[in-house]
């Protein structure tokens, strides 16, 4: 496996979306990122989970919704899941599909934190985590929307060693592993640490970040890199889809969108005011 990106316990390591409509997600989300998807599950077997690949290299996929409501979901990578699944009901939070085999995968759950934020938990055996992130047609990061941080953060800390960081630059709270940038300089990514030393200290640990609000339910958002915000946002809407709000900020121009079966997603342009990380 060299040359794979691999996720240790407890970094946001995979994202996949519930659509209702397979088929039309597929021609929307192909049409927006460039995507091939390709069935996981033989075609001896029942369901379907399409892998989604740019290049040739894994960075999601889509699965069929329970119900008629699409949404994105963000895994974080866990050495055991069922021992982390045990640990969930006593932090306060809720196993909603207990562990159980992807195929030759990995071994994947289904949870909920206290304030009904909803998250995957990923054992990866064969399907490692996403291999190709943060250029434009992948994901970028994933962002937990919940009303408590202090509340959010006895949940979450004692299951997978999260510390959440002030960043300066309006970079806003910061969920960190400790070590995770020393993982990737010593794998995929041997120059991290010097591409990013104007960042803020701690920036390669990140694996997400915290958004207080109670303007909308607790929940895990994911955004998508773009090259260019408006041509992403108008090949969305050709394709059926919302904009919700759009913002030019400090280090992003990005837009929040609505696909056509109601799962919303932001995508992002990188604008650092100076140089590039």
């Amino acid at each position: 496996m060299a040359g794979q990106r691999t996720y240790p316990h407890g970094v946001t390591c995979w994202i996949d979306s519930q659509q209702p409509d397979l088929e039309a997600a597929s021609e929307f989300y192909a049409g927006l990122f460039g995507w091939t998807l390709t069935d996981a599950v033989p075609a001896d077997a029942p369901g379907s989970y399409l892998i989604a690949t740019l290049d040739g290299q894994d960075v999601g996929a889509l699965g069929p919704a329970t119900g008629s409501t699409a949404v994105w979901n963000t895994y974080i990578a866990v050495d055991d899941a069922d021992a982390t699944a045990a640990a969930v009901p006593g932090a306060g939070g809720s196993v909603l599909a207990p562990p159980a085999d992807a195929g030759p995968g990995g071994r994947a759950a289904a949870c909920a934190d206290p304030a009904g934020a909803e998250f995957g938990l990923w054992q990866a055996r064969r399907r490692l985590g996403a291999q190709l992130t943060n250029v434009p047609g992948t994901w970028n990061f994933s962002d937990l929307y919940t009303p408590d941080r202090d509340a959010a953060m006895a949940f979450y800390t004692p299951l997978f060693g999260w510390v959440a960081a002030d960043m300066e630059q309006g970079a806003g709270t910061m969920l960190q592993v400790p070590g995770y940038g020393d993982h990737l300089a010593a794998t995929v990514d041997p120059g991290i640490h010097e591409r990013q030393a104007g960042a803020p200290p701690g920036f390669a640990d990140v694996i997400g970040s915290l958004v207080v609000t109670t303007d909308v339910p607790a929940h895990w958002h994911v955004t998508f890199t773009v090259a260019d915000r408006d041509d992403s946002v108008a090949t969305a809407e050709r394709l059926g889809a919302t904009v919700l709000r759009s913002a030019d900020e400090l280090w992003t121009r990005n837009a929040l969108l609505r696909d056509p079966q109601g799962a919303e997603f932001t995508v992002s342009q990188f604008t650092p005011p100076t140089g590039d990380w």
